[in-house]
C-alpha cells in the first residue's frame, strides 16, 4: 500500500492507496472508526455517467485527517459495501457521484440519496453568488479557500496541468491518466478530506442562521432530480440526425442569402454592420471596445421579431438581420442540440441531462448538458426529438402566470388579487385598466411585457425591443402600470429600503437568503419573485412524488414539468399531476395548466403528424389544453 501525506490547515493528512487485497484492512478499520459521517468521491472517464464508454475509476473516502483511495477495479466490492453501510455520508456536488455510483457500482440512488449531504448545497444556502457576482462560487476549491484552508491546493487545476504533462487533455486526461499517478491519487484523497473538513464549517452555519429545514428540502429534493435524470428521456435518433442534416443546409441557405448582401462571414460583425448600414440602417449601440454592436439583442428587431422569435409587425423585416439571425440559430442547433444529443445519449438511445437543482442567485433549476432550457418556444423542431416510451404519451404541466401571481400575493396588489380569483387573463385585464375595453393585441402584449420587466427586471430599452414599441410609448406604458397597480412600485421600494438600511439581502418566504448588489438594490424584487416561483415549482415535484406520480415525471424545464403516462391513461395522469401542483400562496391561487402533448415533446409546441411527419399547424397553437378534472 502507498501512502502519500500532505499539510491542510497546518496539519498533515494521510492519503492511503491500497494495490493489494491484504491491504484492504487497514480501510476496514478506517470505516469502523467511529466517525459519524464520511466524506466521500468518485473519479471516473468523464463528466456524462450514462455515455456507453463511461467507466469509474476511483471510489475515496474519507475524514479530516485521512482518506482511502480505492481502485475500482480491484476494490468495487468493498466500497459498494462501505456505502451500504446505514451511515450518512457527505460529498461535494452529491448527485454527480450518486448517479455514478448508482450505475457502476448497484448502490441505489434511494437508498444512499437520502442519507447524504452536499457541501454544495450548504454552500449555495449561505451565499449563492457566483465569483462574478463577487461572492465564493461553489466549487470545492474557492469554499475550501475561505472555510478550511486558504492555501488549500486546486485539485482541478493541478490534475489540468498534470494532464498537460503527460501530453494529454481536459477531454482524454480523465480516462488517460495512469490510475496510480501520484497527482491523481493525491488529489483524489484531498477532494475528500477538504469535503470532510468544509462540512464541519458549513452545517453548523446554516443552523445557525435557521436554515435547516431549508437546507432538509434541497437535499431531499436533488435527490428526486437525481431520480429523474437517471430515468432519461428517449431520443428518437433517426430523426435527430435528419435534424442535423437539415439544419446545416438551413444554415447554409441562409448564409448565401447573406452573400447576396455582400456578407461572405454571417460571423464577422464588422461585414454584417457596415451591410446594415448599407441598407439604410440606423445601427447606434457599441461594443465595450467601440465597435458596432450587431449582436442578437440588435438584430432581431431589425428582423421585426420578439426575443422569442415571434413576429411583432412593427415595421418591414430586414432580409439580412434575418438571415444573419436564422443561419447562426441553425448552426448553433446543429451543434449544441443534435450533436449533443448523439453524443451524450446512452447505449439505449436515452438522453440522460444535468438538471441543476440550485442554480444561480435565486436557486433557479437548469437543465445543461445539453441546454433545453434554452429552447425558444415558438419552434418545436428540437423538441421533436424527445419522444415518448413505446405505449406512453408525452404529457405535460406548467403554471398559470406563476411569477405574477407571485408577485400579486407578495405585494397584495387588490386589482390582480381580484382578476385572478375570477380567472381573468392578466395581461388583458390590465390593458383593459388602462386603455379602456376598447384595448388591441398590442396592449396586451405590451403591458404583459411591462409585467415581466417587474419580475424580470427588464427596463424600458429592453421592452421597447421585445415588443417593437417606440421607447416612450413604453415609458408611458411603465407609468400607466405603475399608477394602476402602485402596491407593485411600493413593495419594491420597502425591499430596496430594508436593504439599503440594513443587511444588504432579501429573504424569500421560504427562508433563502439573497444578497445584493449595491449598485442593484433595485433587483430586490426580481429576486424575491424569481426565487419563490422557483420554490414553488420545487415543492410540486415533492408533492407529486409524494402523490406516487413521480415514476411519470421526466424533466422540469422552466416552470413546466414533462411527463409520459400510458396511452390510455394520460389524461387523468396529467390533471393529477398538474392537481398535485396547484396551491394557494399569500390567498392567491396557484394554478396549472395540465395538456397532452402526443408523441413526442414537440406536439404541445406545434408539431402535427402529417404522412409520419411533424408539420407547422395553420393556427400554430403551443399547447392542446386538457380541461381540470372536478
Amino acid at each position: 500500500m502507498r501512502t502519500l501525506t500532505h499539510t491542510v490547515a497546518g496539519s498533515t493528512v494521510g492519503i492511503h492507496f491500497p494495490e493489494r487485497r491484504a491491504d484492504i484492512d487497514g480501510f476496514r478499520a478506517f470505516l469502523a472508526g467511529g466517525d459519524k459521517v464520511i466524506a466521500f468521491d468518485t473519479e471516473g472517464t468523464g463528466l456524462d455517467v450514462y455515455t456507453p464508454g463511461h467507466r469509474l475509476r476511483l471510489a475515496q473516502f474519507g475524514n479530516a485527517r485521512e482518506a482511502w483511495v480505492l481502485r475500482t477495479d480491484l476494490f468495487a466490492e468493498e466500497a459498494a459495501a462501505a456505502l451500504r453501510q446505514p451511515r450518512p455520508f457527505v460529498m461535494h456536488n452529491a448527485p454527480f457521484d450518486l448517479l455514478t455510483v448508482d450505475r457502476h457500482l448497484g448502490v441505489r440512488l434511494e437508498d444512499l440519496g437520502p442519507r447524504t449531504y452536499d457541501t454544495r448545497v450548504l454552500g449555495h444556502l449561505l451565499d449563492p453568488r457566483a465569483p462574478q457576482e463577487g461572492g465564493i462560487g461553489l466549487s470545492l476549491k474557492p469554499l475550501s479557500a475561505v472555510y478550511v484552508d486558504p492555501d488549500a491546493p486546486d485539485t482541478q487545476e493541478g490534475l489540468t496541468a498534470e494532464f498537460r504533462r503527460l501530453g494529454l487533455t481536459k477531454a482524454t486526461g480523465w480516462a488517460g491518466i495512469p490510475i496510480d499517478n501520484e497527482t491523481y491519487v493525491r488529489y483524489a484523497g484531498l477532494d475528500v478530506i477538504l469535503t470532510h473538513r468544509l462540512f464541519s464549517e458549513l452545517g453548523p452555519m446554516v443552523r445557525e442562521i435557521g436554515l435547516d429545514h431549508l437546507s432538509k428540502f434541497e437535499h431531499h429534493l436533488q435527490v428526486l432530480l437525481a431520480i429523474l435524470q437517471r430515468r432519461g428521456f428517449r431520443l428518437d435518433v433517426p430523426y435527430v440526425e435528419a435534424l442535423r442534416s437539415d439544419l446545416m443546409t438551413e444554415a447554409e441557405a441562409f448564409r448565401r442569402t447573406a452573400r447576396r448582401y455582400g456578407v461572405e462571414n454571417v460571423n464577422s460583425t464588422a461585414q454584417v454592420a457596415a451591410a446594415l448600414e448599407a441598407m439604410g440602417e440606423t445601427l447606434t449601440e457599441r461594443t465595450a471596445s467601440g465597435a458596432t454592436k450587431v449582436d442578437k439583442g440588435v438584430l432581431l428587431p431589425l428582423a421585426d421579431l420578439s426575443l422569442g422569435w415571434e413576429r411583432l409587425d412593427v415595421r418591414t423585416p430586414n432580409p439580412l438581420a434575418d438571415a444573419v439571425l436564422r443561419s447562426k440559430r441553425a448552426e448553433k442547433w446543429a451543434t449544441a442540440y443534435a450533436d449533443a444529443f448523439l453524443m451524450l445519449k446512452d447505449a439505449d438511445d436515452r438522453l440522460h441531462p444535468s438538471i441543476g437543482a440550485l442554480q444561480a442567485r435565486t436557486a433557479r433549476m437548469s437543465i445543461s448538458r445539453p441546454p433545453l432550457q434554452q429552447l425558444p418556444s415558438s419552434d418545436w423542431r428540437v423538441r421533436r426529438a424527445f419522444v415518448a416510451d413505446p405505449g406512453q404519451t408525452i404529457i405535460a404541466a406548467d403554471y398559470q402566470a406563476v411569477e405574477m401571481r407571485v408577485l400579486a400575493a407578495l405585494a397584495d396588489v387588490p386589482k390582480m388579487k381580484d382578476a385572478i380569483a375570477a380567472g381573468e387573463d392578466l395581461h388583458g385585464f390590465t390593458a383593459r385598466l388602462i386603455e379602456g375595453d376598447a384595448f388591441t393585441k398590442y396592449h396586451r402584449k405590451l403591458y404583459k411585457g411591462v409585467g415581466f420587466g417587474k419580475v424580470y427586471g427588464g427596463g424600458a430599452v429592453t421592452l421597447a425591443r421585445q415588443t417593437g414599441a417606440d421607447l416612450e410609448a413604453v415609458k408611458r406604458a411603465i407609468a400607466a402600470y405603475d399608477r394602476v397597480y402602485p402596491e407593485i412600485k411600493r413593495y419594491s421600494r420597502r425591499l430596496m429600503e430594508r436593504a439599503e438600511f440594513g443587511r444588504r439581502e432579501v429573504v424569500t418566504p421560504s427562508g433563502r437568503h439573497l444578497p445584493l448588489d449595491r449598485d442593484r438594490l433595485y433587483a430586490a424584487t426580481n429576486y424575491v419573485v424569481q426565487s419563490t416561483a422557483r420554490d414553488l415549482l420545487a415543492q410540486a415535484i415533492v408533492d407529486i412524488f409524494a402523490a406516487g406520480l413521480g415514476d411519470h415525471l421526466l424533466l422540469p424545464v422552466h416552470d413546466e414539468l414533462i411527463a409520459q403516462a400510458p396511452t390510455g391513461d394520460a389524461e387523468e395522469v396529467i390533471r393529477e399531476i398538474g392537481r398535485a401542483m396547484e396551491s394557494t400562496f399569500y390567498g392567491v391561487r396557484i394554478e396549472s395548466d395540465p395538456d397532452v402533448y402526443g408523441a413526442s415533446w414537440g406536439h404541445g409546441y406545434g408539431c402535427q403528424v402529417t404522412n409520419g411527419s411533424c408539420v407547422i399547424r395553420e393556427s400554430h397553437p403551443q399547447k392542446w389544453g386538457v380541461a381540470h378534472a372536478n
